[in-house]
Parts: structure tokens; C-alpha cells; sequence
């Protein structure tokens, strides 16, 4: 037993050392990364990860949609994300008589592929610093505005410069805080074909029961394919398009994951917060995500009885009961997390190094001299303000489907003496409205109206409240009332809403304005549009421009070190290695989970926990074919020690190689606030086994045709 104990002690030791924080730039690796990348066991070259001249792994990457990441698998342009990360375009192909979230989609042949508007994939063609062209003409004495419009002319310069502007999208976006800019050249294919998913039981297995939580057991991923003109140029979508013939695809490697290996992803991560001070910090625990949370358990609590009543709300509101859910969730792992590690405490030793580094010289003091105390003078004022931002973004922004709708004829209304806006918007909500009729069930909205604006009252000091809307506020509280203007105003009537839209004229603009619904509306967001929207962006705005200050600092004083640039959804480097880790006090978690354990967390009375028959057909009677591992049983996903964050979802988990061994789609629980204070010891991010979703498309979907595009590693 004691050698036992012996060798965990030294197992621990030894994989608490793998973790390497950092979500690092491309361009920079072989400057800053690829050295100790080798050492940890990587067989390849900064060149195989990005490279302008010839193809590489950047060229198999996309940006997927707004915010998720995806992979090219083979040479006919197929590609892998999550299937949550697909899960609107599932949704939106799905009704009662199709219901591709409860069955799954698996088209038959290139012809049953179907289409999705909207959708978008990006490659990057390259990246390149642009710092010197950016921040031209800028200097430190100017106002927040004078140097905005300054940087914002220099960027639409630095778009213009590059050739075949009209072939390509360039993107240019700030580093350490507005100190270096990037430019971004990418190549968009609009034309993006869902190919297959598997049902919610598999591809969301452990709904938000297991969101961000390890040990996992979640098929996540959907397929898609890239068409393109004839010329393998982006084009519209057309059914005379062709498969994408990428430059550069991911082999597959089937041979399995050990303890120790090589890990590394590359994707689009969203955001990070690395170098936020400890007043920052002490707004997210005590106040930002509190008030987040507790809007969003309301809004979930309803939706969730009412998806329960009716498999038609259940589809209609499955990928908004989703995304509610999931920075739900990760917010308070987050608050968790950065409490465990005295987070507020440990930055303020940091601001007390910072202090004590910038006193040892009158140069420093006189330029780095206030920021601390700006900091806290910031910080406090917006404290004062941030209740009021959040819960008007989760309550009325974000809140009833009722009120985004009131919002967009909010926009018609304001535009009918501008006759090209006006033009353009009412064609759009026109587009629009389908698919918002399509997914809205007044029985269930007009329940979150009333719950969202009660705690909206009960907790915005009223000063930051319309004066009408505190003298409503025994009116607002009972939701009776509410109900009631729900039921008489026009909005709740889709007939009466194509109508309005048809004949809509100034005439119908002033009627609309005497709906009980519209004119509350109106109400409250005019006033945060007055009095709260504009202190919360002079407030942020005054903050960032000390943060970039304060970023300058922080690069001089650790000049002699690699410094990560916060996530900004570019594509980025993470690696580490495959390893568990220690939750908790006593506890351990193994890095891998297989079909075994669908099984025994399976539960008919649960829903997240529902295993379809053909996958318990498949474990009972053990026909695995190649997709087992060693021991015979069918992986399911692993965990590493890879640094990553929301928009990584999708991305592809490569070994040493440069082979596809996952496709990460989470963070462990413990470790949500890494997006702001890395935890070598906990910080996990979870993948789905590759040789799982192989085993799902053959086995399990009967789509094995599929698998003779890959080039698979036995």
C-alpha cells in the first residue's frame, strides 16, 4: 500500500509539471515555443503549424460560424466541430416530423447534405503584426475619442492595403491590450453542408448535468462538409457547388492516447482576462457573476418545466435552454474556482511587486505612477453601475423572447423618417420572423417576462431605474399583471405581427407606441440607453485605457519574459499533455473515459442520461470493431493539460505528430477560471476520443462511407 501511495504521490509530481499555461500566436512559436514544445515530445516543426508559402496546419483550421472552431478530415472538405457547436443549424433543420436532435442526421450521399444559411467557415491565409500602422498618429495626452478615431481610420487604411481586398476578409484586432495589433487575412466559404449528427442522446449526453464537469461521456461533434465553386474558390451557395479540396487536411490516428503524451490544440479561443487587477477581480465574485446567475436559474427553471410538458417546446427551445445553460454554469465554476485560489489576494501581491518595480524610478513613477489608484477609483464607480448593466442585459436585452422581438420594430420605428435605413431593416425582420414564429411558445415566454423583470426591479437601485417603472413596481411584481398586457399586446399575435410588418408606416409606428408591451419596452431601454449604457462605456472605456497602460508596464517590467497575449478569437496554440488530475482532497480522476461508463450513468428517469438502444445493442454485444482500445473497451473522450477557453470548442487535440486524436469541447468545472488565473494543478480541458466518433458514424449510424474520405492511422 505505501508504494502504491508512493508512486501516486509521484505520478502527481510528475504530470503537475506538463501543464503549460499560454494560448500562444502562430507566427511567434518558433521564437517562443517550439523549443520546449520538442522537449515535452513534439516530432514536428513551427513551419508544420503555420506556414504562408506551403501547406500546414493552420490551412485544416476554420473558424466556425461566430465563435466555435472546426477541422477538415479529408480531401472532399469534410469537416468536424462539436455537436454543440452545430446544434443551431441542427435545430433549425428539426421539427416534430423531423426531429433531428432526438434521432440524429445522417445524410446518405453528398446529395441528402443539407444547406445552412448563414453558416460560415474561415481559413486563415496569414497573420501579420501591424503595430507601427495601427497606433500611427496616436499618442498618450489625446482623449479616448480623438484616439479611437484615430486607430479606427489607421485599421480601415491597413484593410485597404492588402491586395485582393475583395477576395479576402482582413480582420484587425488588438493584443496585450491595444500595445500590438494583428492583421488577419482570411478566406470565407459561405456555402457550409450539415452532413451528420448524432442524437442528442449521444452528442449531448449528460446534458447540463455534466456541462463542464469531469469525468465526461459526451459524444460532442457533428459533421459538415465546405463546398466551393468549380474553381475551389469561395462562393454562394448553389447547387452546381463542389466539394472544397483543402490544401490541407488532419490524418487520424486510431493507435490511442496514454498517460503523458503530447498534446496540443489549436483553434479560435474567444476571451481571457489575464491581466485584470484585483478590484476587477473582486467585481466578478462579488457582484457581475452573482446577479448572472441567479437571472439565468430563473429563466432556466421555467424553461425547463415547460420544455418537460411538450416535445414541441423541447425542440423550440433546446439550443436557447443551451445556451443559457452554459456560461450559467461555467460562471459559477469560475467565482468557485477564483475564490479557492485567492485570487483578489494573490493579484494584489502582484500590484505590490508592480508598485514596488515601478517606485525604484522617477521615470516609471511619473509615467506608471497612478494606475493602481486609477484602478480602484474606476473600479468603485462602475461597481455602483454594474448591477444595473448585467441584469438589463439578462432580464430585458437577453430576457423574453417577446421583448427582442418589440426590439427590432423598436429599430423600425426610430428609422421611418430615414427611408434607406428604414429600407433595409424592415426586409430583414421580414427574413427574420419565420424562424422566430418557428421557435416561440407563448405559453412559456409569457412566463419569463414577468419572473425576469421582478428580480430586474427587485435589484437595480431605483436610481438607475425609470421613474415610471418604480412607481409600476408593485404592478411589476405581481406577474399577473404582466400576463395580462402579454395577452393583449399585438406582439403575442403572430398573425397581427405579419400584418403590422406588410402596411407598416408612420401610421402604424404611433399606434404601436400605445401597446402596454412596446411602451414598457421602450420604457426601460430608452432609459438605459440615456442614463446607464453610456456611463457603463465612458466607465470601461476609462478602465481600458488604463489597463493598456498598465499592459505597457507590465511588458516592460517582465520584458525578459513569454508573455501570452489574451484570447481574442484568432487562432491560437495551446499544448500540454494527456493527464488527470486531483479535484479535490482525496479524490483522483483518470484522463480517459469509455463506453463502460454511458452505461453505468444511464438512467431512463433522467433525460441527460437516456442511452439510445442501438448503442446499448452495440456495449451488450460487444461489436466494437476497430474502435476499442487495448483493454477492449470503446474510449469515449479524455482530458489534458491544454490551456483553453470558449471558442476552442471544436477545435481539433493533436499528438506529436500533428494526427487528430480529439476534439476538445470543454473545461473541467475546477478549472473554469482559467480565463482569468491558470491552475497548473486543476485546469483541464476535455476532448472527445476521436476513435468515439468513429465509432459512432460506423457502428452506430451505419454511415461508414463516410470513413473511406479519412486517412486513418491504424
Amino acid at each position: 500500500m505505501r508504494k502504491l501511495l508512493a508512486s501516486l504521490l509521484l505520478l502527481l509530481t510528475v504530470t503537475s509539471s506538463y501543464a503549460v499555461e499560454g494560448m500562444w500566436i502562430p507566427t511567434l512559436l518558433k521564437r517562443y515555443n517550439i523549443e520546449e514544445m520538442q522537449k515535452m515530445g513534439f516530432k514536428l516543426t513551427a513551419e508544420d503549424i503555420y506556414d504562408i508559402n506551403h501547406a500546414s496546419m493552420k490551412d485544416a483550421v476554420v473558424l466556425f460560424g461566430s465563435g466555435c472552431t472546426g477541422e477538415v478530415i479529408s480531401g472532399e472538405g469534410l469537416l468536424i466541430t462539436n455537436h454543440h457547436c452545430g446544434f443551431g443549424q441542427i435545430q433549425k433543420h428539426s421539427s416534430v416530423a423531423h426531429d433531428y436532435l432526438t434521432n440524429g442526421f445522417w445524410a446518405k450521399n453528398k446529395a441528402e447534405e443539407l444547406a445552412n444559411p448563414g453558416l460560415s467557415v474561415q481559413f486563415l491565409v496569414k497573420m501579420e503584426e501591424v503595430t507601427a500602422s495601427i497606433l500611427k498618429g496616436v499618442s498618450p495626452e489625446m482623449s479616448n475619442d480623438s484616439t479611437r478615431k484615430v486607430i479606427v481610420a489607421n485599421i480601415e487604411a491597413v484593410k485597404k492595403s492588402y491586395q485582393d481586398k475583395n477576395k479576402y476578409q482582413v480582420d484587425v484586432k488588438p493584443l496585450f491590450y491595444g500595445n500590438q495589433y494583428f492583421a488577419y487575412v482570411y478566406e470565407v466559404f459561405r456555402d457550409v453542408r450539415l452532413v451528420g449528427a448524432p442524437p442528442v442522446s449521444i452528442g449531448k449526453f449528460g446534458g447540463d448535468t455534466d456541462n463542464w464537469v469531469w469525468p465526461r461521456h459526451t459524444g460532442d461533434f457533428s459533421l459538415f462538409r465546405i463546398y466551393a465553386g468549380k474553381d475551389n474558390k469561395p462562393a454562394s451557395y448553389s447547387p452546381n457547388n463542389v466539394p472544397y479540396h483543402p490544401k490541407k487536411f488532419f490524418p487520424i490516428n486510431m493507435k490511442g492516447i496514454r498517460e503523458g503524451d503530447f498534446t496540443m490544440v489549436f483553434g479560435f479561443p474567444g476571451s481571457t482576462q489575464e491581466y485584470i487587477p484585483s478590484p476587477a477581480i473582486r467585481l466578478i465574485i462579488e457582484k457581475s457573476n452573482p446577479n448572472k446567475v441567479d437571472a439565468r436559474t430563473i429563466k432556466l427553471g421555467i424553461l425547463e418545466k415547460q420544455m418537460a410538458k411538450d416535445p414541441k417546446v423541447m425542440i423550440q427551445y433546446a439550443s436557447k435552454y443551451a445556451g443559457t445553460s452554459n456560461a450559467w454554469k461555467k460562471w459559477q465554476g469560475e467565482t468557485k474556482g477564483l475564490i479557492r485560489l485567492h485570487a483578489i489576494e494573490r493579484k494584489q501581491k502582484e500590484e505590490q511587486a508592480f508598485a514596488s518595480w515601478v517606485n525604484q524610478d522617477g521615470s516609471r513613477i511619473q509615467k506608471y505612477g497612478t494606475i493602481l489608484g486609477d484602478f480602484n477609483k474606476l473600479y468603485s464607480e462602475l461597481s455602483d453601475i454594474q448591477i444595473a448593466y448585467d441584469l438589463y442585459n439578462e432580464s430585458v436585452a437577453r430576457g423574453s423572447d417577446i421583448f427582442g422581438l418589440i426590439s427590432r420594430f423598436d429599430l423600425m420605428v426610430q428609422s421611418i423618417s430615414d427611408t434607406a435605413k428604414f429600407n433595409k431593416l424592415k426586409p430583414a425582420l421580414e427574413a427574420w420572423l419565420p424562424g422566430y414564429l418557428k421557435d416561440y411558445d407563448q405559453a412559456t415566454d409569457q412566463l419569463v417576462l414577468p419572473a425576469l423583470l421582478k428580480i430586474y426591479v427587485e435589484r437595480v437601485d431605483p436610481k438607475h431605474l425609470p421613474g415610471r417603472l418604480n412607481s409600476l413596481k408593485s404592478d411589476l411584481m405581481n406577474p399577473n399583471f404582466l400576463q395580462s398586457a402579454y395577452q393583449k399586446s399585438i406582439f403575442s399575435d403572430s398573425l397581427k405581427i405579419k400584418s403590422l410588418i406588410a402596411g407598416f408606416d408612420a401610421k402604424a409606428a404611433r399606434k404601436l407606441k400605445k401597446d402596454g408591451l412596446y411602451e414598457l419596452y421602450t420604457t426601460i431601454s430608452g432609459h438605459y440607453a440615456k442614463n446607464i449604457e453610456p456611463k457603463y462605456l465612458k466607465l470601461t472605456q476609462d478602465i481600458l485605457k488604463v489597463q493598456k497602460l498598465y499592459m505597457a508596464a507590465i511588458l516592460e517590467m517582465k520584458a525578459d519574459q513569454r508573455l501570452m497575449a489574451d484570447a481574442n478569437l484568432t487562432l491560437r496554440v495551446a499544448y500540454g499533455k494527456v493527464e488527470g488530475f486531483e479535484p479535490m482532497d482525496g479524490a483522483y480522476y483518470e484522463y480517459f473515459t469509455t463506453l463502460k461508463g454511458i452505461m453505468e450513468k444511464e438512467d431512463p428517469k433522467i433525460a441527460d442520461y437516456y442511452v439510445p438502444e442501438g448503442l446499448k445493442r452495440l456495449y451488450l454485444s460487444k461489436d466494437y470493431g476497430p474502435y476499442a482500445n487495448s483493454t477492449g473497451e470503446v474510449p469515449v473522450a479524455f482530458c489534458a493539460s491544454n490551456h483553453t477557453t470558449g471558442g476552442n470548442s471544436g477545435s481539433p487535440v493533436l499528438n506529436a505528430n500533428g494526427e487528430l486524436i480529439g476534439v476538445n469541447f470543454d473545461r473541467c468545472w475546477e478549472g473554469t477560471m482559467s480565463d482569468i488565473l491558470f491552475d497548473p494543478e486543476r485546469c483541464r480541458n476535455i476532448a472527445l476520443d476521436i476513435r468515439y466518433a468513429l465509432f459512432i458514424i460506423d457502428k452506430f449510424a451505419g454511415a461508414g462511407y463516410l470513413l473511406k474520405e479519412m486517412n486513418l492511422i491504424q
